[in-house]
C-alpha cells in the first residue's frame, strides 16, 4: 500500500477512541473501548497501543503505511516533549506519553491538547476545510480553543496558545473565579457549566423564572429552551454568555484575524438563537477590515473531530 495512512486517538475519561485517517483527512474507520482510568497510566497507555493494534493489525501492508500515531489529551501538556503534566480526568502527572507510546506501539507518536485537535479535526476536513485561517471555540463543560494559521496548528513555546475559555474578559465587579484559578475568565460565563451556575442562582434568588419548574439538575439545554420560550431570565443568561462570546471573537480577530469562527461543542447545538447574538456583538466591536467577511459557524465533525484532528498532527501541526 502506497498511500499514508494516520491514526487519531480521542482519549477521554471514559471512553478511547480510535480512527484511521488518509492523508486528505478522511476517515476511513473508527474503533472504540473503555478508558479504565482507575487502573492507572500504565493500563490506560496500553489500552490505547491496544485499541490502536485492533483498528490497524500489525504486520499488514495498512500497518506498514501508518506513518504515525496523534493522541488529543484534555489537560496541560508539554507538548513538545510529549508529557502530561497535568490532567483532571485522568491518572497523569508528569507522565513521558510519546516516550511510552512509541515503545508500546512501535511508531512515531505526538500529543496534543484535546481542543487543538478538535480544531484540527475541523480545519482539515470539517467547517474548516479549504480556510487557512480559521479560530475553533468548543462550548462544553468548558470553553476550549484552537488556532489555524496558515493552514498550521498554532502551539506557542509552551503548548498553551489557542487556551480561549481563559481569556480574562468579565469586568472585575461581576467577575467570578475560574478552575484555572484566575478571575474572570470566558468560560466562566459561556460554557455550559458557566450558564448552568447563572441560571442556579437566579432561580436560587428567586427570580421569576419557569427554571423554578425543572425537575432535578437544571441544563444548559433548559436554559436555551426556557430562552426561546420567552423566558425573560433565561434570555438574559444567553445573552450574557453570547455577549462575552462575541467579544472575545473581537479581541481575537484584531490579533489572528481569521476568515471563520467555528463553534462547536454541546452549547453549540443552541444553533442560531445563540450564533444570532454572537454575530451582533462581534460586529459592534470589530474594526471593519477584521470584521467584513468573516464568517461565525457551527462545526460539522462532531464527536469525530478529535480522532481526525489528532491524525492530522502529522501533517497539519
Amino acid at each position: 500500500m502506497s498511500e499514508s495512512l494516520y491514526v487519531g486517538v480521542d482519549l477521554g475519561g471514559t471512553a478511547i477512541k480510535v480512527g484511521l485517517c488518509n492523508a486528505e483527512g478522511d476517515l476511513l474507520r473508527t474503533h472504540e473501548g473503555p478508558t479504565q482510568a482507575v487502573n492507572g497510566s500504565d493500563a490506560v497507555l496500553t489500552n490505547i497501543a491496544t485499541y490502536v493494534k485492533e483498528l490497524v493489525a500489525p504486520g499488514t501492508p495498512e500497518w506498514d503505511a501508518v506513518e504515525g500515531i496523534g493522541i488529543g489529551i484534555a489537560g496541560f501538556l508539554n507538548i513538545p516533549e510529549g508529557i502530561i503534566d497535568f490532567s483532571a480526568n485522568l491518572p497523569f502527572r508528569n507522565v513521558p506519553v510519546k516516550k511510552i507510546m512509541e515503545e508500546k506501539i512501535g511508531k512515531p507518536v505526538k500529543i496534543n491538547n484535546d481542543a487543538n485537535v478538535a480544531a484540527l479535526g475541523e480545519a482539515w476536513a470539517g467547517a474548516g476545510k479549504n480556510i487557512a485561517n480559521c479560530v475553533c471555540y468548543t462550548l462544553g463543560t468548558g470553553v476550549g480553543g484552537g488556532i489555524i494559521l496558515n493552514n498550521r496548528l498554532i502551539e506557542g513555546f509552551s503548548g498553551m496558545a489557542g487556551e480561549l475559555g481563559h481569556i480574562s474578559i468579565v469586568p472585575d465587579l461581576e467577575a467570578i473565579q475560574c478552575g484555572c484559578g484566575k478571575m474572570g475568565c470566558l468560560e466562566t460565563v459561556s460554557s455550559a457549566t458557566g450558564i448552568i451556575r447563572m441560571a442556579t442562582d437566579a432561580v436560587e434568588r428567586g427570580d421569576k423564572t419557569s427554571l423554578v419548574f425543572i425537575e432535578g439538575e437544571i441544563t444548559a439545554k433548559d436554559v436555551f429552551d426556557a430562552a426561546k420560550s420567552g423566558d425573560e431570565v433565561a434570555q438574559r443568561i444567553v445573552s450574557r454568555a453570547a455577549f462575552y462570546l462575541g467579544k472575545s471573537m473581537a479581541a481575537v480577530a484584531v490579533i489572528i484575524n481569521p476568515q471563520r469562527f467555528i463553534i462547536g461543542g454541546g452549547v453549540s447545538k443552541a444553533g442560531d438563537f445563540l450564533f444570532a447574538q454572537i454575530r451582533e456583538v462581534f460586529d459592534k466591536l470589530t474594526p471593519d477590515n477584521a470584521r467584513d467577511r468573516v464568517e461565525i459557524v457551527a462545526a460539522e465533525l462532531g464527536n469525530n473531530a478529535g480522532v481526525v484532528g489528532a491524525a492530522g498532527l502529522f501533517l497539519r501541526a
